[in-house]
C-alpha cells in the first residue's frame, strides 16, 4: 500500500472465505468448504423471523439484546452481566483481543487453528505466539504452557479445533488453567461443541464456575445454522463483559439475528436431532474412510482433516473434479465438512481414489 498506514496492516493474512460449490456439467454440486450446516432453516425460525423483525426493519435493534441475553445467561447459568452479544463469536474474540492486547503484548494460542486468530491479533497490534499441534492435530498443551511470559496477555484454546476437528480432554484444560496467571484469560472457543462426543472432552462452562479468568465463546452459526445471520455471544466475568462492550461495534447483531436466534432457543429438540444427524453422517464418512485405510485422528466436529503434505493441492483439484469445493491448505490439508448425504457419499468416493492414486 503507497499511503500511511499501520505497518502491521501488511503483515496480517487475508481471511479466505470457502469458496462455493464448483460447477461441473452434468452433475450436482456441493459445498463442503465453510463448515456450514447443510439443513435449510427450521420452518418455526423463518416464521418467527417474518412475525418478529420484518416489520420493523428501519430501525436500530437492541444494541445489548437484552431479551436473548437474558435467556442465554439462564441457560448457561449466570447472569446477564456475564453475556454479551456479537456479529458472530468471530467478533466477540475480536472485542476481547482489543481489550487485552496492544504493541508489544502477546496472544497464545494453537496451530494449525482457526484461521482469524491472528487476523485478530495483529489488528490489535499485538503479537500472536503460535503453538504447533501435535502430529495428530490436537493442541500440545506443554507447549502452550511453556509458551507463557509476562508479555502475555491473553491464551485460546479451540475446542473442537477448527480444522483438525480434534477435542481438547478435560485434564489438558485444566493443566492450562492452573499455569495460566489468575489475571490472565484464557478464551475456550466452542464453536462447534455441539458435536462433541468425546466422553473426556472439556466443557468450558464447567472451568467457568470454578476460576475467575475464563471466557467461553458460542456460536448460532454451527450447529443452529444461523451462519448467514451473525449471532454469536460469550461469557465471562462481569468486568471483562464491561470491558468487551466498550470495544464492541454498535448495534452489531440485527433484530433480525436476535428473533432467530431466540427461535432457535424455542426449538431445541427438533435442533437436536438435526444435530444427531450430522453426527452420524460424520460417523458414516469416517467408518467408511477408515475401510479405505485412512488414518486420521477422530474428528469432533462437523468437519474433518486430512493431513496430505505436499499433495493437498493435488488432492484438491480431484475433490473439485467431482463437484465438492473444500477448504484447502496447500502444504498442509484439506478440511471437509459434513454435508448432506449426496455430499458425502462423493467424498468417500473421491478419497477412495486418492487412496488408489497413492495418497
Amino acid at each position: 500500500m503507497t499511503y500511511q498506514h499501520r505497518a502491521i496492516i501488511d503483515t496480517i493474512p487475508g481471511y479466505k472465505q470457502g469458496k462455493p460449490a464448483p460447477e461441473v456439467q452434468g452433475q450436482r454440486s456441493f459445498k463442503i468448504s465453510s463448515n456450514e450446516n447443510p439443513f435449510e432453516p427450521l420452518p418455526s425460525v423463518v416464521e418467527a423471523i417474518r412475525q418478529q423483525a420484518l416489520d420493523h426493519i428501519n430501525r436500530y435493534p437492541d444494541m445489548r439484546g437484552w431479551d436473548l441475553v437474558e435467556r442465554l445467561a439462564s441457560l448457561n447459568g449466570v447472569g446477564p452481566e456475564n453475556v454479551v452479544l456479537g456479529c458472530g463469536s468471530c467478533e466477540v474474540i475480536t472485542q476481547l483481543v482489543s481489550l487485552v492486547a496492544g504493541p508489544g503484548d502477546e496472544i497464545v494460542y494453537p496451530w494449525r487453528s482457526f484461521e482469524a486468530y491472528p487476523i485478530i491479533v495483529a489488528g490489535a497490534g499485538a503479537a500472536s505466539v503460535q503453538v504447533p499441534n501435535r502430529p495428530d492435530g490436537s493442541h500440545d498443551i506443554d507447549g502452550i504452557i511453556g509458551a507463557l511470559n509476562e508479555r502475555t496477555r491473553l491464551v485460546i484454546l479451540n475446542n473442537p479445533n477448527n480444522p483438525t476437528s480434534t477435542s481438547l480432554g478435560d485434564e489438558e484444560a485444566r493443566r492450562v488453567m492452573e499455569a495460566v496467571p489468575s489475571d490472565v484469560l484464557v478464551l475456550f472457543d466452542e464453536a462447534y461443541f455441539q458435536f462433541n462426543t468425546d466422553a473426556g472432552t472439556n466443557v468450558a462452562m464447567n472451568l467457568f464456575r470454578e476460576y475467575p479468568n475464563i471466557v467461553v465463546a458460542h456460536t448460532f452459526s454451527k450447529a443452529y445454522g444461523l451462519a448467514g445471520l451473525r449471532v454469536g455471544y460469550a461469557v465471562a466475568p462481569a468486568d471483562v463483559i464491561d470491558g468487551m462492550r466498550k470495544v464492541s461495534l454498535p448495534f452489531a447483531v440485527s433484530d433480525v439475528a436476535q428473533s432467530a436466534a431466540q427461535a432457535s432457543l424455542d426449538v431445541s429438540g427438533e435442533l437436536e436431532v438435526r444435530v444427531k444427524s450430522i453426527i452420524g453422517e460424520r460417523d458414516r464418512v469416517v467408518a467408511a474412510l477408515h475401510s479405505q485405510g485412512w488414518d486420521f485422528a477422530e474428528p469432533y466436529a462437523n468437519f474433518f482433516w486430512l493431513a496430505l503434505g505436499e499433495r493437498t493441492d493435488e488432492a484438491a483439484a480431484i475433490f473439485t473434479q467431482a463437484g465438492l469445493s473444500v477448504r484447502v491448505f496447500s502444504g498442509e490439508g484439506i478440511r471437509i465438512t459434513i454435508g448432506e448425504p449426496e455430499a458425502n457419499d462423493i467424498v468417500i468416493d473421491v478419497c477412495q481414489q486418492l487412496k488408489t492414486q497413492g495418497f
